[in-house]
């Protein structure tokens, strides 16, 4: 058995899930489990309406629900009724948050759980009529989760339980199809993973089957020596090791969710990224064990639009627990930090979220003085060789020459080395970066940009 997930892109129209059913009908062979993500940007679409409804333009949110629903009829029919009957709930639910004026973590996860609903359903109603024997099942009888809404944690051994008993035997027999995203509490309330979660369902329900791989269908052709949208003639990476692709996902790569491969690394599984518009190209094959290449860095990954926070110890040396204290403040105020350096005095530190940022400064300055630099950039350079290859960095910085750089840092993983710079400077820095790092190529992990 396969798990092949499909992104919203690959399923925003009914030209695309034909393409996609195509691509199924060659692996049915292989018993997959399709998951879908909502089609196009219906989530976005969905968490507007329910902004609209609950600042109390009713109207202008039914009205945006009206579109969205003619989009998906046009693309899936009315599938006897059962587009219809989801909008009908959908009314419903926008009603109650017009009437309620908030909105609860609980309630998101109710409405932007929809898009996997629909296009779960719209997607095997496509495959059946184009001659695929295909089966929908509700995600939600499978993946359990914990009552986090919006960003719930699976509960692997009860979901793994459920998808060993109820769902691989349906996969045996046909193509199963399930929307990614969405789980259910214990009490059998709606949650989802947290954006991005559709590959975590298929990571979770190919480990929860045994799969043989798991598929991530996109709209690239797989990992890339940097993002395409900030560089052109960027190569493709043909294989990566777990931790590489685990680095390059939090750190800023699109492509793939950074928990996607936890559950696969718990399993062994090997994850491909593949592209749905150009289903011939080989992709990107993620393993558990490095493979050597003759390229220390793999890839550059970026984080546009962080925020550099830089904090003095307002004694001549840094007093005992001084970094327990500043943690535990970003920790109470539920603000991740991607990047720290420390010096004797000092500590400087990158958020991404700056929702909190005002109360950690206040807090921060009641024992320290605190120096708040936004529009950063962070640079992130990740391979199994950066830490043990000589001469790496002075490339790196040779190559960088005449951009300031702020903050320096080699992860604890060693697997990647990270800079950060001024926003304004980072399209320089990385075509300077990718021009030293990838003039030669390793042909055994790279496939060169066609120029």
């Amino acid at each position: 058995m396969i798990v092949m997930k499909f992104g919203g892109s690959s399923v925003e129209s009914i030209e695309a899930i034909e393409r996609v059913a195509g691509i199924v009908a060659a692996h049915a062979h292989r018993h997959p489990v399709v998951v879908v993500s909502a089609m196009g940007k219906t989530t976005n679409r969905l968490l507007a309406i329910a902004d609209e409804a609950v600042a109390g333009r009713r109207d202008a949110a039914i009205a945006q629900l009206r579109e969205l629903e003619a989009f998906h009829l046009l693309e899936g029919g009315s599938l006897d009724g059962a587009v219809d009957a989801h909008f009908a709930e959908l009314t419903e639910l926008v009603k109650g948050l017009a009437i309620l004026g908030e909105l609860t973590p609980r309630s998101i996860d109710a409405i932007s759980a929809f898009g996997e609903r629909l296009s779960s359903l719209i997607v095997v109603h496509a495959f059946q009529r184009l001659g695929i024997d295909a089966i929908h099942q509700d995600s939600r009888d499978y993946i359990l989760t914990d009552e986090r809404h919006t960003h719930a944690a699976p509960l692997y051994p009860e979901t793994y339980a459920r998808l060993r008993s109820g769902l691989m035997p349906l996969a045996a027999k046909q193509v199963v199809v399930m929307g990614g995203f969405i789980g259910s509490t214990l009490r059998g309330i709606t949650s989802t993973l947290g954006r991005g979660g559709s590959d975590f369902s298929a990571a979770i329900i190919g480990a929860g089957i045994d799969a043989e791989e798991i598929q991530i269908w996109t709209d690239v052709d797989g990992m890339l020596t940097c993002d395409p949208r900030l560089l052109q003639g960027v190569h493709r990476i043909k294989q990566l090791s777990f931790s590489e692709a685990a680095e390059l996902a939090y750190f800023g790569a699109k492509v793939l969710h950074p928990s996607t491969v936890l559950p696969a690394v718990e399993k062994n599984i090997p994850v491909l990224i593949l592209n749905s518009r150009r289903p011939h190209v080989d992709g990107t094959r993620i393993v558990a064990q490095p493979v050597p290449c003759a390229n220390p860095v793999k890839a550059i990954a970026c984080k546009q639009n962080i925020t550099s926070v830089h904090i003095r110890s307002t004694r001549m040396l840094m007093a005992h627990g001084f970094l327990r204290r500043i943690f535990e403040v970003f920790d109470q105020n539920q603000t991740p930090v991607d990047m720290v350096t420390t010096s004797e005095i000092s500590v400087s530190l990158t958020i991404d979220n700056t929702q909190h940022l005002e109360r950690i400064t206040e807090e921060l300055r009641s024992f320290s003085d605190v120096a708040v630099e936004p529009d950063q950039a962070l640079i992130c350079l990740v391979g199994d060789s950066v830490a043990t290859t000589s001469g790496i960095a002075g490339r790196i910085f040779q190559s960088l020459n005449g951009t300031n750089i702020r903050m320096i840092s080699q992860g604890a993983s060693l697997l990647n080395l990270s800079f950060v710079v001024a926003g304004k400077d980072l399209v320089s820095a990385v075509r300077a970066l990718h021009q030293e790092l990838f003039a030669s190529l390793d042909p055994n992990i790279f496939e060169r940009a066609s120029q």
